[in-house]
């Protein structure tokens, strides 16, 4: 297997207090990875430290052999996010939301005429019915949207990177039982949509249990330290009710 990511000797603390403590873990390519754990036990924190937007107070993140902090503009954009907060432009419509995930892959030039208008524009509905959107919402503002529909343009944002791994923080929060299986089969499946190609390597914090199942790790966090790394095969329940 290709090792893409790697968290060595990790530990990230405030004053006396540890937000994650002693964080090995290495994320080959192909790996379908849920993190797991209660509210503030790190999950945030580990996959902020693994996308390089948080740097840890000990140890070093490398992504294909270097230091994550050494990255280009072109190669960090192979690392995508969906952020708990989402992190959209309300004063951007949903399609210049969806093509502000290719900035990475492209210059000033290109960012100015997406701020002037829609580009790419069957790109961005391809991504919009990726995640169930209408087309028609591609000139929707972000503020009139509701929780559920913001969420959604994270993903197509996301799907509109199209990086080689996606981390993902609560990314179904706000959206049905259904709806959130069927994006999480799309990112599962490793089948390209029509000409958006889909990560191959996922790495998603849940509360979901029953989609656990989907993937092929669980990566399990109590008190900021990894107690559970395991395949979904051999997990048990009585690991996943001792982490809660």
């Amino acid at each position: 297997m290709t090792k893409l990511l790697e968290l060595k000797e990790i530990s990230l603390y405030h004053k006396d207090n540890f937000r994650v403590k002693n964080i090995n873990l290495i994320v080959n390519q192909g790996e379908k990875i849920a993190i797991v754990g209660k509210s503030g036990a790190g999950k945030s924190t580990l996959i902020s430290i693994a996308n390089g937007s948080i740097l840890p107070s000990e140890g070093d993140v490398i992504w294909k052999g270097q230091s994550i902090n050494n990255l280009r503009k072109r190669e960090y954009s192979n690392i995508g996010t969906i952020w708990q907060d989402l992190s959209l432009i309300d004063e951007l419509n949903v399609g210049q939301n969806i093509n502000c995930g290719a900035l990475g892959k492209h210059g000033f030039l290109w960012a100015l005429k997406n701020l002037v208008g829609i580009i790419d524009k069957e790109l961005c509905k391809e991504c919009l019915a990726a995640v169930g959107l209408p087309e028609k919402s591609i000139y929707s503002y972000i503020s009139k949207l509701s929780g559920g529909q913001k969420k959604r343009i994270a993903i197509a944002r996301l799907l509109r990177q199209e990086p080689e791994i996606a981390l993902a923080d609560e990314p179904f929060s706000n959206l049905d039982p259904l709806l959130s299986e069927n994006i999480l089969d799309l990112l599962i499946n490793n089948k390209n949509y029509f000409n958006i190609q889909i990560p191959k390597t996922l790495i998603i914090s849940l509360h979901q249990l029953n989609l656990l199942n989907k993937f092929n790790r669980v990566i399990g966090i109590k008190e900021g330290e990894i107690v559970i790394d395991s395949s979904i095969n051999d997990l048990k329940p009585s690991q996943i009710d001792w982490i809660f």
